[in-house]
Parts: C-alpha cells; structure tokens; sequence
C-alpha cells in the first residue's frame, strides 16, 4: 500500500516523544515492512456538532461541514494533517491510516439547519480533509448530508478530488437546478506518474478531468483548484492545467501555494526526499525563496501565495493564462432564498 507519509512525526501535544530504536530489527524485514505498511481503520466520531464556523480572512467561505477527519488520500502536502494531533494521533501514517468518520452527521447536519438562528448561506463540503474519499464508497456521509441540504434547498460547495463525486450526479443535478450548489475538482498534475506520487490514492487526472466534463454537461456549476502550487515540481504544468479544465467545461479556477505548517513540514520533506530525490534541493530551495527564507508562512494574506520574485511568477502566470482561457470569472451566484428548515422529527410543521 503507497503512503505519502513513510514517517510518525511526534504529536506536538505529547508530554514524552518516542523514537523507533531498528538498530537490531535490520534483519527483520517483516516488522519493518509493518511499521509502514499500515492497515486502514474506521474510527468512530461522537461529535455534537458537524458545521464549523472559519473565521480566516484567506478562505472564500465562512461554514464547512467535514464528514471525515485524516484522509486515505495520502497526499504528503495536506495542510489538514496537523489537525490529527489533536484526536491524539500524528499527522504522518496515522493521518493516512486512522480515518475518523462522524455517522451522526446527517442528523447533526439536520439539527443545525434546524436552529432559528440559522441564516441561510453557503456550506463547503469540505474545509479539511476530502468529503469523497475512499471511506465515502462505504459509509455515504456526504451523499446523505447532501440529501438533506437538497431537502432544505440549503445551498452547498464541493472540494474534491476525487471522481467518486459523480455517484451523485443525481442530487448535484437537482441542486444546479435551484442554484444551489458549486463543485471544485482539485487537480494538480496532468502527469499520472507525478499525481500518483503526490496523491497515492486517489483519482488519476484523467479521471477528475472526466468527472469535470460530466458535471459541466450536467449543467452542475464546477470549477477547478491547482492547489497546491509546488514551485520546482508542478508550477510549470500551470498554462496546461488550465487549458485542460477549459476544455473539460470549468468556467472558474483558483491555486493557493503549497502550505507546510506544523508538522505537515518534515511530512512533505521526507516525501520529497524519497520519492523524488532529484528535484528536493531545487523545491525547498525555491519554496523559501516564496516564503521570506522560510519553508512556511501563517501571515494573513500572504500564507496561500506567498510573496517574492517566485511566488509573484506563479502568480503571474496564473493570472495570465486564467484570464485567457476564461476562467477567471465568478461562478453562479447561490440562491439562498429557497433555503426552509427541516421539519420536525414530529412530522409538524412550524407555524412561523
């Protein structure tokens, strides 16, 4: 089984840090291949809640609503890996490994468009970690938290990479139809071989292209993400990107540039290192040159896409080729007038 992560970096949380002693395990290859080799396990949330309000100034939406937490994905670069710290796990194979799902969350998803302080407005699906991957096939978290989003015409977002998204082309469908719902393929190569070194498991871009062209012909709002941005490895991929989603129907595109906070740093380092050991020197290299000489930023504002000669290139010729394929428009507004909470478990209507 690939992993973007070969490491456990240790959990910034934890009192003690432990470190594998294999000094006398070298002839063991069997327990060192298990150290790496992880089965996957479903873990289960008991979360009260399922929205969360963003307050960052660098994000086009204020709600997101996350079925899973850590991701089968094992995309090396996830800037959600730190989050697993916080379930007291790490953000290395454990994030790839130990997926969280909340089995509540359509109910939970029910109950907070319920509340009489709810105004109307949109909900990105997801903020974090992907709302399609793998554990979606099993337990449809999402496709039922958008079967009630679709009951309460409660309009919705969708960031994927995945092209499981089209099992619900029914429901996006019906959504697009009010004006309801706005999906964003992420793509970030053309290269199979270099996506399924960045993104193991996930859909190979041919896939996500076809999952683009499908939506599009289905009159469902889509756009596309080439985030990350990695300079030195798929920044140069950047005019064909955009060509390609063009053809495939986009009518929007957007980046952001890699982001190594916390612990996702030594993650994407060793990756780099082992997987693609020739460009390593050159993308740390020109990552500090985008990041004031440092391998991360958190300043508002400038934490997304960077600031420097690199980053205002990228920039640059982001613009430039977004503009010419005509994919630097806004997408259909949501309509949030339609928007009527769910009715009661008593099956009683509210009077007001």
């Amino acid at each position: 089984m690939r992993h973007g992560s070969n490491i456990d970096p240790p959990n910034r949380f934890d009192a003690i840090q432990r470190e594998h002693d294999l000094e006398h395990l070298e002839w063991d290859q069997e327990h060192l291949r298990a150290l790496t080799n992880r089965k996957i396990e479903y873990i289960e949330d008991s979360s009260l809640s399922i929205v969360s309000e963003n307050q960052s100034p660098d994000l086009p939406f204020r709600y997101s609503l996350n079925p899973y937490r850590g991701c089968v994905h094992s995309c090396a670069y996830c800037y959600a890996r730190p989050g697993h710290d916080y379930l007291g796990f790490n953000a290395g194979l454990d994030f790839e490994t130990k997926i969280v799902f909340k089995p509540a969350a359509p109910r939970l998803f029910r109950e907070f468009l319920a509340k009489k302080s709810w105004r109307p407005e949109p909900i990105t699906f997801s903020g974090v970690t992907d709302c399609y991957q793998p554990a979606e096939r099993e337990f449809r978290l999402t496709r039922q938290c958008l079967e009630v989003a679709l009951e309460c015409r409660q309009p919705v977002s969708l960031i994927t990479k995945n092209a499981l998204v089209l099992r619900d082309l029914d429901l996006l469908e019906q959504l697009a139809a009010h004006n309801l719902v706005h999906v964003f393929v992420s793509i970030t190569s053309l290269d199979p071989e270099l996506a399924r070194d960045m993104e193991p498991r996930t859909s190979i871009p041919d896939a996500r292209l076809r999952a683009v062209r499908m939506l599009a012909e289905s009159r469902v709002p889509v756009g596309v993400m080439t985030a990350p941005i990695i300079p030195g490895l798929n920044d140069a991929e950047i005019p064909q990107l955009l060509e390609a989603a063009k053809d495939a129907g986009a009518i929007k595109a957007n980046y952001t540039l890699l982001r190594l906070p916390l612990t996702v740093e030594p993650v994407f380092i060793e990756w780099l290192q082992r997987v693609r050991p020739l460009h390593a020197e050159k993308v740390l290299g020109r990552v500090m040159s985008a990041r004031d000489g440092k391998l991360n930023s958190s300043t508002w504002g400038e934490r997304m896409v960077g600031r420097g000669e690199i980053a205002n290139q990228i920039r640059t010729l982001f613009e430039v080729f977004r503009r010419k394929c005509g994919l630097d428009g806004d997408m259909p507004p949501h309509n949030c007038e339609l928007f009527h909470p769910p009715a009661p478990k008593s099956g009683q209507l509210r009077l007001f």
